[in-house]
Parts: structure tokens; C-alpha cells; sequence
């Protein structure tokens, strides 16, 4: 993670070459989906919403998100333990990397307990760009058409879908949401690789994603 990716505008000088950067795992096949953005609006207050429970566990950190982010995970319970532990986990880890933007914290250690080696690195550098720019993150979430397996050796993979045609960049200075148009790149797909640590998480190790992908058009 990094997780997913997003284009954060800004009129610092060379802000755009920054973002080329996979959202959550250290991707390198894409940027942020949504690169044009037209005038600036509040984001409506939204709740999030999840069909998959967080699995206990005595350190696994707690993620309270600002009510102006939601999350719809399109995914339901495939009644196998580890593939529904994978989807959890996932869920977990993508709301995490937001938190870090949201906290202004590169090395925030609620992703860092989700994202480990290449995955670790590239969303490190995805949120400093947002720390740099003094930027945030706003808006609707929504995942779908996930497609999991998992290996006997503790390892895992996990595709799926992002629509972020409703979630946006927030400027701290100003408290401006920057509101971009749809298009078929608001669409984009992942494919993670992980792997299960000592700890029994799912930890991500390297993400691809695809903005415009033809698979996530609705």
C-alpha cells in the first residue's frame, strides 16, 4: 500500500513528478486515478461501513477515521478462514494508510503493521507527498469484485476494484476539497501479494494497480 493510488494536485513546483507512486503497497504500475480537478466543495459527513469484522488480536492497532471518510467493501464472508482473515486484514490495511495521511504521519505504525519490505517503502514515500504538501484525504470509498487465494506456505493474493470517483484531496491550510470530474481512470484494480507473519496478519508485500481498468468499469 501502497494501497491505492491518488493524484494529489497541488501548485508546488514538481508536486506532480512526486505522486508517481502506488498507493498502498509500493506499486509501480500507476498514479493517482483522478488527475484533473475542477473548483472545490465540502465533502458530505459519511459513516463507515464494512461487511468483514476486524479479527482480535492484543496489539492490532486501532483506526478511528474523521467522519468525512467512508468505506463500502463490496465483498462478503467466502466461509473459508483464511481467505475471509486475508479480505479483514486488507480492509484494515488500506483504512490505515488514510489514517497516516489523516495524522500527517509517514511512519505512522498502524500501516506500518500491514505493509512490510517493497509494499512498506512505496507507501512511505506515498504519504510524505501528502505530509509535504499539507493535503488530506476526504470522501467515499468503494471497493469491489475481489478475487482471493491462498497458498499452503502462508501466502496470499488479493485483486480487486476501487471506485474513487467520490473521494477527493483536502488542504489542510485552507480546508478546501478539491472536487475532480469521473472518468473511466476513477476506476482502477489492484492486485496485492502477502503474506502471513508471526503474529497471524496478513501483511501486504507488493501491490499493482491499473487506473482506467477496463475489468472495474461499472
Amino acid at each position: 500500500m501502497t494501497r491505492r493510488p491518488r493524484l494529489l494536485t497541488t501548485a508546488a513546483a514538481g508536486a506532480t513528478a512526486a505522486l508517481l507512486l502506488t498507493a498502498c503497497g509500493g506499486g509501480t504500475n500507476d498514479t493517482k486515478s483522478n488527475d484533473k480537478i475542477d473548483g472545490a466543495e465540502t465533502a458530505p459527513a459519511t459513516t463507515a461501513t464494512s461487511t468483514t469484522p476486524t479479527r482480535p488480536s492484543a496489539d492490532r492497532p486501532r483506526i478511528e477515521l474523521p467522519s468525512d471518510l467512508s468505506y463500502a467493501f463490496d465483498w462478503s464472508k467466502t466461509g473459508d478462514a483464511d481467505k475471509d482473515a486475508v479480505l479483514s486484514d486488507s480492509e484494515q490495511s488500506i483504512k490505515a494508510v488514510d489514517l497516516a495521511i489523516v495524522n500527517q504521519n509517514a511512519l505512522d505504525k498502524a500501516y506500518l503493521y500491514y505493509y512490510e519490505g517493497e509494499a512498506a517503502v512505496g507507501t512511505q514515500k506515498f504519504i510524505q507527498t501528502y505530509v509535504d504538501n499539507k493535503a488530506s484525504v476526504t470522501g467515499a470509498y468503494r471497493f469491489y469484485d475481489p478475487q482471493v487465494s491462498v497458498d499452503k506456505g502462508g501466502t496470499a493474493s488479493l485483486s480487486y476494484c476501487e471506485d474513487q470517483g467520490k473521494a477527493y484531496v483536502k488542504y489542510l491550510k485552507t480546508n478546501e476539497v478539491k472536487r475532480t470530474q469521473v472518468t473511466a481512470k476513477s476506476y482502477v484494480s489492484y492486485h496485492t501479494s502477502l503474506k502471513k507473519n508471526g503474529k497471524g496478519v496478513w501483511v501486504i508485500q507488493k501491490i499493482v494497480s491499473q487506473s482506467g481498468s477496463a475489468q472495474c468499469q461499472p
